[in-house]
This record gives structure tokens, C-alpha cells and sequence, in this order.
């Protein structure tokens, strides 16, 4: 599972594209999931012109890092939102990545019930026709205010009969589902294809996402379920920090390397 391993760019919220692939990079990392949610982490966005692309295109090359997964958070139950998809599709064609990772509400303070799946399963029709015209993977993520857990997108993800697969975020399962990824994970593995790997410190519900290895989290046995699931997706690694956010950039790098070497350490023994 070491060749699975990737880092989100979100790690490095707040800082630039150059600067999360450099310091992933020289941490150990050859794998990047690219974070695309405008107003919160850009780090590459539907709307940028051929030359960005290539650019950024470039510098993953330059640093010998492959592009696993499109960030691309959206909320679908808002034209603006499939819009986004729709055009995120691309972003995944230019990069030769397989997935475009979204939750099914905004990306953060998501508010939004959804009473409806059925108007939800429209809604993603055109996305998911120009998924399967174009070879690529929506995924999921537990997250937010409607599907939280493993479990709940499961019944989910069955409704559009393989069609769309599961992100499962280790952490967002306790912070917004308020379960422990455990017997959530071990139950809902067989739809999962791609993995937020992230940590969690202090109370359920508190924002405490620090480096991995860091806090509570029992990565040995989150790893067996995978291995049990023959889980074969990106093990994408991301921190978030607390709520004031890290430092500075020292700060960021020095968690990345401490993850990896955490992770390196895990998985080859």
C-alpha cells in the first residue's frame, strides 16, 4: 500500500500550488491529488486557460509527481455545482488522472438537507454519462451535513449502480458523522475507490486534523480493513490542522515529512 500513497494538495491550503508540490515532494511523495475548490483551495480550477494547464502540468513533471484525483468539491444539488463537475471532468482528461473527488453539499458550513435523492441521481446524469464517455471515477467523500459515514453513501452509491464510487475520509467520519471509521470503514469498503487519509485529535466534533501518526487514529487497523477489502484507490494523505491553521509554511512541510515517514515506517514493516 506505500506505491498507494498521495498527498492532498489541500495540506497546503493557503499556500501556493509550487509550494505544495515542492514540499510534498521533497518529503517523499511522488503522488498528488490536486485540490480545485475555488474560494478555498485553487490550486487548479476548470477556468484556467491552456498555458495554466501546462504549466501546472509541467511542474508536477519537474518534480516527479503524477496527478491521482481532481479535488473538485461542488454542490450538486445546485446548477452552478454540476456545472463545476461537468467542467472538473476535463481538468481529470488534461492531467490523465481517474477521479474527481466531491461531497454532495458545499465544501464547508454545508447546511443544505437533502429530503430528495431522487432529484440528487438527476442531477448527476450528465456528469456521470460524460464520466463513463471519458473513463473517469466520481467519488464521494463522507462528508457534511447528509452523507457522513461510510455506511450512509454506501446506500447511496447502490442507487446508481456502479456508477459512482465512495471517497472515505478517516477523519470526516468522526467530525461530521461523530462514528469511528473502524467498523463504518470495514462495512462500506467494498464501494470505497479512494481514501482521505487524515488524523483527529480532541473532541468529535472539534477541527483538530494534525499531522498523521499525531493523534488518535489506529492506522495499523485502518490499513488491514483496506488489505482485507483489497483495496487497490490513491491513499491520499491530508492535514488540516486546528481551526488557526498551521504557522507558516516550515510548519506544513514539517507535517508532510513527519506523515510520510509515520506512513513509510507503517506500511514496510
Amino acid at each position: 500500500m506505500y506505491n498507494q500513497l498521495a498527498i492532498n494538495s489541500n495540506t497546503y491550503h493557503g499556500y501556493s500550488l509550487v509550494e505544495a508540490v515542492k514540499g510534498a515532494s521533497e518529503a517523499g511523495f511522488t503522488k498528488i491529488e490536486l485540490a480545485a475548490v475555488k474560494d478555498h483551495t485553487p490550486h487548479v480550477l476548470p477556468t484556467m486557460k491552456a498555458d495554466e494547464r501546462q504549466w501546472v502540468k509541467d511542474l508536477l513533471q519537474q518534480y516527479g509527481m503524477t496527478c491521482v484525483g481532481i479535488g473538485a468539491h461542488s454542490n450538486v444539488m445546485r446548477e452552478e455545482g454540476i456545472a463545476n463537475l461537468m467542467e472538473s471532468i476535463d481538468l481529470a482528461v488534461f492531467f490523465d488522472c481517474p477521479y474527481i473527488v466531491t461531497a454532495t453539499g458545499d465544501a464547508h458550513n454545508d447546511a443544505d438537507v437533502i429530503e430528495d435523492e431522487a432529484v440528487l441521481i438527476r442531477n448527476l446524469e450528465p456528469v456521470l454519462e460524460k464520466c463513463e464517455k471519458l473513463g473517469k471515477t466520481l467519488v464521494f467523500e463522507t462528508h457534511g451535513n447528509n452523507f457522513a459515514t461510510g455506511v450512509s453513501l454506501k446506500k447511496l452509491v447502490q442507487s446508481f449502480h456502479n456508477r459512482v464510487k465512495i471517497n472515505y475520509d478517516t477523519a470526516n467520519v468522526i467530525f461530521y458523522g461523530d462514528v469511528l471509521p473502524y467498523e463504518d470503514l470495514a462495512a462500506s469498503v467494498d464501494v470505497v475507490e479512494f481514501v482521505h487519509l487524515k488524523d483527529k485529535l480532541g473532541a468529535n466534533n472539534e477541527w483538530n486534523f494534525p499531522a498523521i501518526g499525531d493523534g488518535n487514529l489506529d492506522f495499523g487497523r485502518l490499513f488491514t480493513i483496506l488489505q482485507d477489502g483489497n483495496y487497490q484507490g490513491p491513499i491520499s494523505v491530508e492535514i488540516e490542522f486546528t481551526k488557526d491553521g498551521p504557522a507558516n509554511l516550515a510548519e506544513v512541510n514539517e507535517a508532510v515529512a513527519r506523515s510520510f515517514n509515520y506512513l513509510k515506517k507503517l506500511l514496510e514493516s
